[in-house]
């Protein structure tokens, strides 16, 4: 079977609106400091049966079909995204900081599974009707299904909530990320034996015992010989193969390859890809511009949709149980924080940075909705069951950034442009000196700020008075502090004639940054006008070639010369 033409063009538009409304939603999430994966989630839910198919069902049904090929196709590619993603993931990943917080991983992994596994176990087994069995079923296999599940994290969720937060490279994000991939290789070594014990069989066909096995095997093998065959085998691809080419298709083949290892012993595929990517990562010939290339083609596509995805594979109406859910979120939130917090506090950490990281393992994302989707499939839960499993995945997904930023006093990522006004944007189309341009930028300012024209036209002159502020490459950056300003504003200007602003290399200021910064903040100007020189310090971006029309266009200049 094969998809009609008018299949693959449907399926390409579907493909399209899903990718375009995940970023958009994940560009909303970063605007208000929570991780983008918690935007594209929802972006999913909106699209899926919940919202989009409650009020347009055949549209939904038209664009995300519920099966025949084309769902098989989505469910592929969903597959392979989260597959790619892994690999990032694996790259970043420090074995050396891993190898050192053995024990505490040891620790927090045991800890963060046997909490909410015996808290599961003993609420599904004594009270299975309260926690949505159906009459005629396994008390005793519900129970260590519910177990298991309430028991094992998201590390893909996890992985991408710290990057989300530029915490992942930290020590502290890779004893998490050490931690989850422990929680998660015993978690999907527990389901197997749920379902061999069941007589449901496994997705390798072999005893556990060979799949437990071969699961260690094959990570002692891929983080000792294969990283050092990587690190011998890659000088050759790159002498041999066209860069980047040669070596973005070796990584990728391999991953597939790790990928379908660990499926094929009963270990989903995400692990041998996490694998690959620690492999590849912790060699120095795998250079920061290829990792930056394979980083940025995944994370502006394939992971966006697998996020994505995820709502689109529930109704939250339909088979909705609140008690149930309620219970799934109670016992399963409480056993994993206060499991992987307590171990974290016994092994030293701090008080706060041990609620972070049970926070951190309590997210349980696309994991818990892939075991439930078995489980459901080999018929050991209802569809009640899974549409709570799903509801705790995304809940605890989308409080988990949250938490480890509030718990952390995480800052919300610096960016200048954060601070440039819209209605601030002037374009000076007339020669004029730098005192004329400055006054052209206060006024619009005064408007912002509701601050008198007057004082911040003072302010600033007094300012360049004692110094010009002329940068390198035509900028030039006149500031002051107000104090009666609440925030930072900052106004543009742009010229095609050039304005003396004294800078140290003689060349006119073409874009003029008019900076204004409350007293008492310290910070805020140096961080600004470091920013500012992040951007321009670049020979071939020189302002004067600059022509942007208006506000999106010159924010579009700026995003595209590498400021975030």
């Amino acid at each position: 079977m094969t998809l009609s033409p008018n299949e693959l063009a449907v399926m390409f538009l579907s493909l399209g609106i899903l990718l375009f409304t995940a970023k958009l939603f994940g560009e909303i999430a970063k605007k208000y400091g929570q991780p983008s994966v918690l935007g594209e989630i929802l972006a999913g839910i909106i699209l899926g049966p919940t919202v989009l198919g409650f009020f347009a069902p055949s549209v939904t049904d038209f664009l995300f079909p519920a099966e025949g090929l084309r769902k098989v196709v989505m469910d592929s590619i969903a597959t392979i995204s989260i597959v790619l993603f892994l690999l990032v993931a694996g790259m970043e990943a420090d074995i050396g900081t891993i190898r050192k917080q053995g024990r505490q991983v040891f620790s927090i992994g045991v800890s963060g599974i046997a909490a909410p596994f015996i808290m599961g176990f003993a609420a599904a087994y004594f009270f299975p009707g309260l926690l949505g069995m159906e009459a005629g079923g396994e008390v005793l296999f519900f129970a260590l299904f519910i177990a298991t599940a309430l028991a094992i994290s998201a590390l893909p969720v996890i992985a991408k909530t710290l990057m989300d937060l530029n915490y992942y490279k930290s020590e502290l994000g890779m004893l998490i990320v050490a931690s989850a991939i422990f929680n998660d290789i015993v978690g999907w070594m527990m389901f197997a034996a749920v379902l061999s014990l069941a007589g449901k069989g496994d997705v390798s066909h072999m005893p556990i015992y060979a799949t437990i096995a071969l699961t260690l095997l094959f990570t002692l093998f891929m983080i000792t010989v294969m990283r050092r065959l990587i690190h011998k085998i890659l000088p050759w691809v790159q002498a041999h193969f066209s860069w980047p080419e040669g070596i973005l298709a070796f990584s990728l083949a391999l991953t597939m390859v790790g990928a379908a290892a660990t499926e094929m012993i009963g270990i989903h595929a995400i692990f041998g890809a996490f694998l690959v990517g620690l492999a590849l990562g912790d060699t120095h010939h795998f250079r920061e511009k290829t990792r930056t290339i394979i980083e940025q083609f995944v994370s502006s596509f394939f992971a966006p949709l697998f996020f994505a995805s995820i709502g689109l594979n529930v109704n939250f109406i339909t088979n909705f149980d609140f008690t149930v859910t309620a219970l799934f979120l109670v016992i399963g939130t409480i056993g994993k924080v206060a499991g992987c917090s307590a171990a974290a506090r016994f092994s030293g950490q701090g008080k706060r940075e041990s609620f972070a990281i049970g926070f951190a393992m309590n997210a349980r994302g696309a994991m818990e909705i892939i075991l439930g989707l078995v489980a459901l499939n080999f018929g050991l839960i209802s569809e009640k069951v899974f549409v709570a499993l799903v509801v705790l995945a995304i809940v605890t997904s989308v409080i988990s950034g949250p938490a480890i930023k509030m718990l952390l006093k995480l800052k919300k990522s610096f960016n200048f442009r954060d601070y440039l006004e819209p209605k601030a944007f002037v374009l000076i189309n007339n020669p004029v000196d730098k005192y004329r341009a400055i006054e052209m930028l206060c006024a619009p300012l005064s408007t912002v700020t509701g601050i008198r024209y007057d004082t911040i036209r003072a302010a600033v002159m007094d300012r360049e008075s004692i110094m010009p502020t002329g940068l390198k490459n035509g900028v030039a950056i006149p500031h002051a502090r107000l104090r009666d300003l609440k925030k930072p504003v900052i106004a543009a200007g742009i010229t095609s004639h050039g304005i003396d602003f004294g800078s140290t290399d003689g060349h006119p200021a073409h874009c003029v940054f008019l900076i204004l910064t409350p007293t008492e903040d310290n910070m805020a100007q140096l961080e600004i006008l470091s920013g500012i020189a992040r951007t321009f310090k670049e020979q071939e971006f020189d302002s004067k070639t600059v022509r942007p029309n208006n506000f999106t266009e010159f924010i579009s200049m700026i995003k595209s010369n590498g400021s975030a």
